[in-house]
């Protein structure tokens, strides 16, 4: 159902504020390349440090700039049970077609715990709803077999976005939940080792700058055309490796900058990278032939 190749969109910044004009801008070059989906106001989308009215409003943006030319993957996820579900509700408001719900962090919920949080959120909206699984960012896991448990008693949980680094983890889940579970890759450097156990697209970052590249890549893979898809992937490896030299956005909103794309701005505690560090992105950005 969510199969494909989908960018989670940063947020453009102009002097502290949400660049709606460029936003828009940003959704309308997306869907010229032809991606899948967008996900905005995720990790990439400095969701940490919008306000609920901030938050709401590029929701809003990017569903009307995309005008259903393509998917919209709201984030609205949180470690507050109420406030992903006050979230989600205006993300469903807001026309968006479905809901990327991100483990609780901080908090480290138990599995259990984690089991009546999701399930809370998916009875609260008509919404499909996509999990997002990054124990690195969140400082818990959750498991295949809780995955399995909420897909059974939630009928739209319908996805998981797995960046949990290990392919064992996509097959493991693909096992336990078959067609009803999609499974997308949230690591752009895994998206074809997570495709060949059973993953069926990928949410991107580096598909912020290569959108046509990515979707290609994701498309040739699921056509069977295995070859076009690795040779995609070796010439962009570095750059999926690269766009992590820092902590996700930094890398990825400092290259749109260097390809006149956006300002190089960010939202504390988020700041500029560092010169060493960006004299390699640098030379990585002119490596594969974008600067």
């Amino acid at each position: 159902m969510f199969s494909g190749a989908y960018t989670a969109i940063v947020t453009p910044f102009r002097n502290g504020k949400v660049d709606e004009k460029k936003l828009a801008s940003l959704v309308e070059s997306q869907i010229k390349a032809g991606i899948d989906g967008l996900v905005p106001v995720g990790t990439t989308g400095e969701s940490p440090t919008l306000g609920y009215d901030e938050h709401t409003r590029v929701i809003q943006i990017v569903v009307k700039a995309a005008k259903g030319r393509c998917r919209v993957v709201a984030g609205t996820g949180s470690n507050c049970t109420d406030e992903a579900i006050m979230l989600t509700r205006k993300a469903e408001k807001a026309g968006a077609d479905a809901t990327l719900q991100v483990n609780p962090y901080y908090n480290k919920p138990t599995q259990e715990g984690l089991f009546r949080h999701f399930s809370a959120v998916a009875k609260a909206t008509k919404l499909p709803v996509i999990l997002y699984n990054i124990p690195g960012r969140t400082g818990v896991d959750c498991t295949a077999e809780t995955v399995a448990r909420l897909a059974e008693a939630n009928g739209n949980i319908v996805g998981m976005k797995e960046a949990s680094g290990s392919c064992d983890r996509v097959a493991q889940l693909k096992a336990l939940c078959g067609d009803r579970l999609t499974v997308l890759s949230g690591d752009d450097s895994l998206t074809l080792p997570f495709m060949s156990v059973g993953a069926e697209g990928v949410i991107s970052v580096a598909s912020n700058i290569i959108p046509a590249e990515v979707a290609l890549m994701v498309r040739a893979f699921l056509n069977d055309n295995v070859k076009v898809a690795a040779a995609i992937h070796a010439k962009y490896v570095s750059l999926f490796k690269d766009l992590f030299i820092e902590t996700n956005p930094t890398p990825v909103k400092t290259a749109m900058a260097m390809m006149g794309q956006i300002r190089e701005e960010f939202r504390l505690p988020l700041c500029p990278m560092g010169g060493k560090n960006k004299a390699v992105l640098k030379a990585t950005l002119q490596k594969v032939g974008l600067l």
